[in-house]
């Protein structure tokens, strides 16, 4: 059994199976990917900006997520491309755990505003007359400033703790980033951070998922006893978007890290990680532009006002 402190180690990053042969092909993918994130993600922020029509609460809320989205890939995927290229797939202790604690706390951070966009969708749909005042700008202001502290706590106190806690097993972390449950597996097993982790999955993880469900089971109600076909098809329209966001980000953590082991276990949570961190950040601004005219328009305008130009 190994027994060393952290801060003595380089960590050697697994990657991919495949990483010797296709390394070339997996770095022009990841490249791809990445690109096509950070265009798509600063146009949906620029647009926002620029556009005085698109400063209301649910799109001030769309901006920061796509900074967080825009983060998300930047601190992963360089990184996993340089590794490819250079043939070097070690990190420091200092730049694992760097990558660890900005990945936790935009991934909290996340969690939270994906919560409060279903608050946002749950008040303009159940309760339309009092939406400005809920949501002034104020209170907008405020929930997502509790949004970004609570991902700084949250992801100081884990991270501290995990770099306290000596490696028992290797030194090879089985993902092709520093996170933490691939950290779990190769740490000696301590009660003090196991119930940290467990704390943190209920207020941070379960705790907004659970939160997003019965807003939108309200929603679904209310959306349902309209008469007007034509009602539903608007109501529901608001919300779809954001429903294929929260599909798609809680299906695939949800997957990762209550998934049972069996035989492609890496194999599986490799391919689920690529998913949430590269695919899913790409997609998000890609789902709410097409699937919303609004922001469809403010694009128009604003490429048609450059094309004057």
């Amino acid at each position: 059994m190994i027994l060393v402190e952290n801060y003595t180690y380089d960590y050697f990053i697994l990657t991919f199976p495949s990483q010797v042969k296709n390394k070339s092909l997996l770095s022009i993918i990841f490249i791809l990917i990445y690109l096509t994130g950070v265009v798509a993600n600063t146009v949906t922020i620029i647009v926002i900006y620029n556009d005085q029509h698109l400063h209301t609460p649910m799109y001030l809320f769309l901006c920061n997520l796509s900074i967080i989205d825009l983060c998300y890939t930047t601190i992963t995927v360089p990184k996993l491309v340089y590794m490819f290229l250079s043939g070097i797939y070690t990190l420091s202790f200092t730049q694992c755990f760097t990558q660890m604690y900005f990945f936790s706390h935009l991934a909290t951070t996340e969690d939270l505003l994906l919560f409060i966009m279903a608050y946002d969708r749950y008040v303009a749909i159940c309760n339309p007359l009092h939406y400005h005042s809920v949501l002034s700008k104020k209170n907008c202001l405020l929930l997502m400033s509790i949004a970004w502290v609570s991902g700084f706590f949250n992801s100081s106190a884990t991270t501290f703790a995990l770099s306290k806690i000596p490696m028992c097993y290797s030194n090879t972390v089985p993902q092709f980033f520093c996170e933490f449950k691939a950290f779990e597996k190769i740490s000696c097993p301590n009660a003090g951070f196991q119930f940290i982790n467990y704390l943190e999955a209920l207020t941070f993880g379960l705790g907004p998922f659970l939160c997003c469900l019965i807003s939108y089971t309200k929603v679904i109600i209310i959306i349902l006893q309209i008469k007007s076909s034509d009602g539903k098809r608007k109501a529901f329209s608001t919300c779809s978007s954001h429903l294929m966001v929260l599909t798609i980000t809680y299906g695939t953590w949800v997957s990762v890290y209550i998934m049972p082991p069996f035989k492609y276990t890496q194999v599986f949570e490799l391919t689920l990680s690529v998913l949430y961190t590269t695919i899913t950040p790409m997609l998000n601004p890609l789902i709410y532009s097409v699937r919303n005219k609004d922001v469809k328009r403010a694009i128009l305008v604003m490429v048609g006002d450059k094309v004057k130009e």
